[in-house]
């Protein structure tokens, strides 16, 4: 069945299916036409609305239950309403009760707090994606002797992640080398990018003796493997999503545990859905990955200026409170984005 538009249905339809859905999510339970009139408030029979409710459900948009008088949405019903959502948006999100003051200059805290409050006020599953440190620039190194012969390097980018990786040598080390890398490495690489041709640039500087080209290309590695590591996903809430469940959602939910170990599948999920320029809802088959095809995601953008860094969002069953999650996404993703501002600016 083709999508249905806003202008497919009339404004007492829409009125009709809106309050259903509302009353669907709050209950669980089939909604009867008497309880509708009720919650909408509309001057109609209810024999007018139980026709109404049969047109709907004629446009795929809702079904009855053969043990029930009542009707109950469709996944349609449900992207439909989110849709409607969408367009009703403020045009500013509202406040959301995330004090990210304790975190610092620490992005990688800072999204572990967003992800446990939005978790904690919607019992959904929060994911928030890290900023790609590729957009990150390295803000300082050290490298420490911590035996005769084994080296830590530690990096922290502008982003405040911090890579610490341990060397070990087959001869014991100079301590005045290890002193002098770790100020060349401090010096030379504050700044830029991982990945950039300044940054190889460095590693491979005419002017180093043999001893110190060849310790720096042990340590090289370190920054290579930064890209490597991809994106971050921060997750919060699993036991909250799990104790509300219902039944019916249970094996979703098991699907979801599952995948949740493979975060890079998650993160193409997120890559695939994020709408940089507005909030986004994504209702069962419109993600792609198998395992998701029974939930919702709701999410929002965060970044800096022009620049998206990551997604704030929401992973819950397709019988979500959609309002407030986008009301709490944009909220989230709006204190994040004046976090990270704040702290690339500074950076």
């Amino acid at each position: 069945m083709p999508n249905v538009t806003p202008t497919d249905l009339t404004d007492r339809q829409r009125s009709l299916l809106r309050g259903l859905v509302e009353e669907h999510i709050a209950t669980g339970q089939p909604v009867g036409s008497k309880t509708l009139v009720e919650r909408t408030g509309l001057r109609v029979s209810s024999s007018t609305v139980r026709a109404e409710l049969a047109e709907l459900e004629a446009l795929g948009l809702l079904t009855h239950p053969h043990t029930s008088a009542g009707r109950v949405p469709t996944e349609a019903a449900y992207r439909y309403y989110a849709g409607g959502l969408l367009e009703r948006l403020e045009p500013n999100p509202g406040p959301f009760p995330l004090d990210l003051s304790a975190a610092q200059a620490e992005v990688e805290s800072a999204l572990q707090a967003t992800t446990e409050m939005l978790s904690a006020v919607t019992r959904l599953l929060a994911l928030v994606s890290a900023p790609r440190l590729e957009s990150a620039t390295i803000r300082h190194v050290e490298v420490l002797l911590l035996q005769p012969q084994v080296v830590m390097i530690v990096v922290i980018t502008s982003t405040g992640a911090v890579t610490k990786r341990i060397y070990a040598f087959a001869a014991p080390v100079d301590p005045g080398l290890a002193n002098w890398a770790g100020q060349y490495l401090n010096d030379t690489l504050a700044g830029l990018q991982p990945g950039t041709h300044q940054l190889r640039q460095r590693f491979e500087d005419s002017s180093l003796s043999e001893r110190e080209s060849a310790f720096l290309a042990t340590l090289r590695p370190t920054f290579t493997e930064l890209l490597e590591e991809g994106q971050s996903l921060f997750v919060g809430g699993t036991a909250g999503l799990l104790e509300s469940a219902r039944g019916d959602e249970l094996e979703a939910y098991q699907r979801l545990l599952e995948l949740l170990e493979k975060r890079a599948a998650l993160l193409g999920v997120l890559g695939q859905a994020l709408d940089p320029r507005r909030p986004f809802v994504r209702v069962g088959v419109e993600l792609d990955h198998p395992d998701l095809q029974r939930l919702s995601l709701v999410g929002a953008a965060y970044g800096v200026a022009n620049r998206t860094l990551g997604a704030v969002s929401l992973l819950g069953p397709v019988r979500m409170d959609y309002e407030k999650a986008l009301r709490s996404v944009r909220g989230a993703a709006s204190e994040l984005s004046r976090f990270v501002e704040e702290i690339y600016e500074s950076n």
